[in-house]
């Protein structure tokens, strides 16, 4: 039995004992003799098939509640592999450090609480959760059980923000520079890239039609309401009903709001005023949406032009000069001015790295909530069409009990937080 195999089974006896203290393990800075970390996928049909492979961990389970692509899955992976129909017998492995869950939505909360009560870190697909609510509960429970959580978007750290034609790297460093001034008014269009997926809304009118053999249809649904099975409603096109996601905004918006969020130092605070331009929503499918509006305390605006209605408005604008894509602006000698100040501070962005080293991913459960509530923020404007006002330190709506009623929404028994 190696050092790993022991620790497992010390903290499967111990049950709440999740986290091995590093004076245990040899003090500070030590690493154990095997630096492997074990991996489980949790939902394979589409984006999680896109993750059996990535680097740094070694994959012991697939897990999904369709056996067509639980089979799929399994074909594409070496025979060490066990395949799951049940999250939970996944979660009750010893032996795996990490969960990646790629399931719809309305289950990303539920599987992130009861995998940081198993002890496991937790990679999680966007959005983060389907509520606000939800988002609180799996923040609570990661840190309660000191657990490594991270969001699957990058673009605060990585990669080209959508049609900007740069990183966000030097934009932070221009904000931080002052040079813009504050407040500062953020613009995305639909025209950087979310337009793909803008339209993305579930059926109104169809006939129910016969489950199909390989799929189980109630353990899919979970928490959400039961509905009359349609093909529609499962797999790719779940994402176009509140009770499972929210249209295109659900699918995209975190990939574009987070790294707003970061760029004006957001990570703990949420939006006090939220308003959407929409037509009536329909009560189960989602719609679609002109502009949405949200602003800070301190004045900050971000508007979500839909229609790309605003072609030639900068990406951000304050008092002293604008930004536009590809990093073009108003501001005269902008690139000497740069070169006088400090680069951003680095993040920790190797996720298996935190793991090992028990330190906070650059975007975690707290900052992930923050922006998956931002979203989630949008979809309850979208669905109650009026203004809403937003308490950020309670994250709750401000008399409005209508409102409210969609942060905390309740599950279909047995399932609860």
């Amino acid at each position: 039995m190696n050092r790993r195999t022991f620790m497992k089974s010390v903290i499967t006896a111990a049950g709440a004992f999740t986290i091995v203290p590093r004076h245990v393990l040899g003090g500070q800075g030590y690493t154990p003799p095997s630096d492997e970390i074990t991996k489980a996928v949790i939902g394979v049909g589409g984006m999680g098939q896109g993750h059996l492979r990535y680097p740094g961990a070694r994959l012991l389970a697939v897990c999904d509640v369709d056996a067509k692509h639980l089979q799929t899955a399994l074909d594409m992976v070496g025979p060490e592999v066990k395949g799951y129909h049940d999250y939970r017998d996944v979660l009750a492995r010893p032996d795996i450090d990490v969960v990646h869950i790629a399931t719809p939505p309305h289950w990303h909360g539920l599987i992130s609480i009861d995998a940081a009560k198993a002890g496991k870190d937790i990679w999680c697909e966007k959005p983060m959760t389907r509520t606000i609510g939800e988002g609180q509960k799996v923040v609570e429970a990661v840190q309660a059980y000191d657990r490594i959580f991270r969001i699957n978007t990058w673009f605060r750290f990585d990669s080209t923000f959508y049609g900007f034609g740069t990183t966000i790297a030097p934009v932070k460093k221009l904000v931080e520079s002052g040079l813009l001034g504050w407040p500062l008014k953020v613009n995305i269009s639909a025209s950087t890239g979310f337009e793909w997926k803008f339209y993305w809304r579930g059926k109104v009118s169809y006939q129910p039609q016969w489950i199909p053999e390989e799929l189980d249809y109630d353990m899919w649904l979970g928490p959400a309401p039961w509905k009359p099975y349609h093909p529609n409603r499962v797999h790719v096109g779940f994402r176009g009903y509140w009770d499972y996601d929210g249209g295109g905004l659900g699918d995209m918006g975190q990939h574009y709001l987070d790294p707003v969020q970061y760029l004006l130092e957001k990570d703990h605070t949420s939006p006090i005023e939220i308003e959407a331009d929409a037509p009536q929503s329909h009560p189960d499918a989602c719609g679609y949406w002109r502009t949405i509006t949200m602003k800070y305390a301190d004045g900050c605006e971000i508007t979500l032009d839909g229609q790309s209605q605003n072609e030639h408005v900068p990406f951000l604008e304050g008092p002293n000069g604008k930004l536009y894509k590809g990093f073009k602006s108003d501001i005269p000698d902008l690139d000497r001015k740069m070169r006088e100040f400090p680069e951003p501070q680095q993040q920790m962005t190797d996720f298996y790295q935190a793991v090992r080293e028990r330190r906070k991913f650059a975007l975690n459960e707290q900052n992930g909530h923050r922006s998956c509530t931002m979203v989630n923020l949008a979809k309850c404007a979208i669905q109650l069409n009026r203004k809403l006002r937003f308490d950020p330190d309670k994250q709750e709506f401000i008399n409005d009990d209508e409102a409210n009623r969609l942060i905390h929404q309740p599950m279909r028994a047995p399932w609860h937080v």
